[in-house]
């Protein structure tokens, strides 16, 4: 199975200066491929801004580092295994899990907080039928695995899911999304580096014994699926978390040593990736003979030892004499390190066989010289379709029965079901509950928290990518400000369709410039990412969905705030401004079934505006809850705002010539927030001063959610009725199907 093209092999044997062998040009496929040299879009990620005041590590590395101040440092990084999710929801999920948990320790860093964004089709019957459709029925079963996956490698590796989205389009039928984000802590002065170096250093791999599966997972992720995609289960790797956890110890105690030169985690194209970029990392070469690999399968030829991505298996370079005590940090954790080779100084990655060599390789060729290609891009024809929207055309629909209907939404009920197949709160680091805000962990052995949140509308994009991958970058790092968090660092996970279509690479190049604007504008760097490619069936692509993490410090984690009002008797303040925007909401998929406008407006310096307005006044202890207004519109915030409370609800008057706009328009930069009576004068004063618009639109209090315009109420619901739609309706969609 070779992705490598007629031209791409010419390149081979001008590289090799010969015909390459079979083991050869099987590195070479998996190195080439689109997962592993982002041969399509390196040109364009070089806009990324990755460089910062705090930031110690950016793209290069297995993972990005940032400074938190007192010595330590965050790591952390997005991945997507969303080709082996649909082949096998469970072990797909389980593996993107621990694969992107290894990225992290090693550099050194202890994982302490885990958070994943999904996507997936509708889960509501076919249109017109009475009953669930076969679509919907394998959208069910998708999601159930890849939950479950997640939810069985983080619980038993201990390691807490404290937050994450999931949203639900029909163009994820065929195509599920699975993008897991890692965050650990290390001090900042013990960053482990994937290096190679020095001429006679021992090779050392240690872990899980290396078998068949995996075996071309790189160039299967790196193209697009067909009918016979099922077929493809034997690229799909099968994790194991105990395996993992006694690895992740081993190897933090080793790192705990100057025993260790690098290390490298074997994620895509398995023994051969490591191998090639430590040494490419370093300016050396590494020489190493498969005979002493541990296998668990007999006959395995060099060709599949190299290529297999079995899971839960780490490449080192250690110090020249001291592999005694190398060897016996590994054997304490019941764990076997094998010595496969040395580093050399040629630059070559050579492979042995028994002695005889089956690849000789310079690591250049495989790394820095693989193919980069600038493809053409044409704007999609759809566009101007599209983006037509005639609000004015649209039916009636009564406020609050279009309300319940948006709390009823997968996208936008409450994702408990999901949440509570995760542990949360091991190793006690959680602050934040999942689901009220941002996921907060606490720095131990500090005042710090670190605050983090993943987000990305696949709509926006669709509509306008260059515009909603700005939104991407602004409502994550809005929602860390939400946690009174003063975002420092992105990363991101870019999923698209097949990049050799025109459309699908004006779509990703926009998305990239976007997220560079954005990014520069609310000064959070990129630290590291991945780009995942080919997300489509049949020619037919998912939505153009860049997901972006953002990590941010809250210098006293006790001043951390969630969305939900805290008693009766604060003002209810909006910050930011509404502008009437439909165009691809929530209210108008849910309520018209329509995709349809232009993505909302973004004024990036009113964006970086009202995140310090509402960072500083966290961190005065003016706030009492903050809450993003995004989908759904400030309805469903406030809604989201009373539940959890045990009903606190409140009384709003907001001013809009047109009830139904305003109540459902997903304009950018608004932040809903309470304030005790005696603060709000300070809050408004801030707000003015940074020339944020701020009014106070309402009081908290009652048990019921009363929303007026001009004088007239257009919802009037009890709390518990509302929060009972939303707090049910997606264990409801696997109640039936179990019924």
């Amino acid at each position: 199975m070779s992705t490598v093209t007629p031209e791409e092999y010419q390149r081979i044997v001008r590289a090799l200066k010969r015909e390459p062998t079979e083991t050869e040009l099987g590195i070479f496929s998996v190195m080439w491929s689109e997962h592993c040299s982002y041969k399509s879009s390196r040109i364009h990620l070089r806009k990324l801004p990755t460089k910062g005041a705090r930031v110690l590590q950016g793209p290069g590395e297995n993972a990005g580092a940032v400074d938190i101040g007192g010595g330590l440092a965050a790591v952390f990084k997005i991945e997507s295994h969303n080709h082996p999710s649909f082949i096998e929801p469970y072990q797909g999920a389980a593996t993107g899990v621990g694969g992107i948990i290894r990225d992290i320790f090693t550099m050194g860093a202890r994982p302490i907080a885990l958070l994943n964004a999904l996507r997936f089709g509708p889960l509501t019957p076919r249109q017109g039928s009475g009953q669930a459709g076969p679509d919907g029925a394998r959208t069910r079963r998708i999601m159930e695995g890849v939950v479950s996956g997640i939810a069985g490698y983080g619980n038993s590796i201990g390691i807490p899911t404290v937050g994450g989205e999931i949203a639900f389009e029909e163009p994820y039928t065929s195509n599920p999304l699975v993008n897991v984000l890692c965050l650990g802590i290390v001090r900042a002065d013990a960053l482990v580096k994937g290096n190679a170096s020095g001429a006679g250093n021992p090779v050392y791999y240690v872990g899980a014994k290396t078998g068949r599966d995996g075996i071309h997972g790189a160039t299967m992720a790196s193209a697009e699926f067909d009918e016979k995609a099922l077929e493809k289960r034997p690229a799909v790797q099968v994790g194991d978390p105990f395996m993992e956890k006694l690895l992740l110890e081993a190897c933090l105690e080793l790192m705990a040593t100057d025993a260790l030169i690098g290390v490298q985690d074997m994620g895509a194209a398995g023994l051969t990736c490591s191998t090639c970029e430590m040494g490419s990392r370093g300016g050396a070469g590494i020489e190493i003979d498969v005979q002493y690999v541990p296998q668990r399968e007999h006959g395995m030829t060099p060709y599949e030892i190299m290529l297999s991505e079995s899971q839960e298996r780490m490449l080192l370079v250690v110090k020249k004499g001291r592999e005694a005590e190398v060897e016996a940090i590994f054997e304490k954790w019941d764990l076997h390190a094998s010595h496969i080779g040395h580093v050399t100084t040629d630059g070559v990655m050579r492979v042995k066989d028994h002695g005889k060599v089956v690849a000789e390789i310079p690591n250049t060729a495989l790394v820095d010289e693989a193919p980069v290609y600038d493809r053409p891009t044409t704007r999609p024809a759809y566009l101007d379709e599209v983006r037509a929207l005639d609000a004015a055309a649209l039916r009636p629909v009564p406020p609050q029965e279009a309300l319940l209907a948006l709390l009823a939404s997968p996208t936008i009920a409450s994702k408990r079901w999901v949440y509570r197949q995760y542990d949360t709160m091991v190793r006690t680091n959680t602050i934040a509950a999942a689901g009220l805000s941002a996921g907060v962990v606490r720095v131990k052995e500090t005042n710090r928290g670190l605050a983090i949140s993943t987000d990305g509308n696949g709509r926006y994009c669709y509509l306008n990518p260059r515009r909603g991958a700005m939104l991407a970058v602004a409502e994550a790092a809005r929602n860390v400000a939400c946690a009174g968090a003063l975002p420092i660092g992105a990363t991101n996970c870019l999923n698209f369709g097949n990049p050799e279509r025109p459309e699908i690479m004006w779509q990703l190049v926009e998305a990239i410039e976007g997220i560079a604007e954005a990014c520069r504008a609310l000064d959070v760097p990129i630290t590291g990412g991945n780009v995942s490619l080919y997300n489509e069936t049949d020619g037919r692509a998912i939505y153009p969905t860049p997901i972006i993490g953002v990590v941010g410090v809250l210098e006293d984690a006790s001043r951390v705030l969630t969305r939900t009002f805290q008693g009766a008797g604060d003002a209810v303040i909006l910050l930011g401004e509404d502008r009437g925007e439909l165009g691809g909401s929530e209210y108008l998929k849910v309520v018209h079934g329509l995709v349809r406008g232009d993505a909302p407006a973004l004024d990036l310096a009113r964006e970086a505006a009202l995140l310090k307005v509402v960072i500083g006044a966290a961190a005065e202890g003016l706030l009492r809850s903050a809450h993003d207004c995004s989908d759904g519109g400030i309805a469903v915030t406030l809604a989201e705002c009373c539940f959890d409370t045990g009903g606190t609800g409140a009384t709003v008057e907001l001013h809009g010539a047109d009830g139904a706009v305003e109540l459902f328009s997903e304009s950018a930069s608004r932040i809903v927030v309470s304030v005790k009576a005696s603060n709000e004068a300070a809050l408004l004063a801030r707000a003015a001063a940074a020339g944020v618009p701020a009014r106070r639109i309402g009081t908290t209090g009652g048990s019921r959610l009363e929303i007026s315009a001009h004088g007239q109420k257009t919802i009037d619901v009890a709390v518990a009725a509302a929060e009972q739609v939303w707090s049910t309706a997606l264990e409801q969609y696997f109640k039936r199907a179990v019924a």
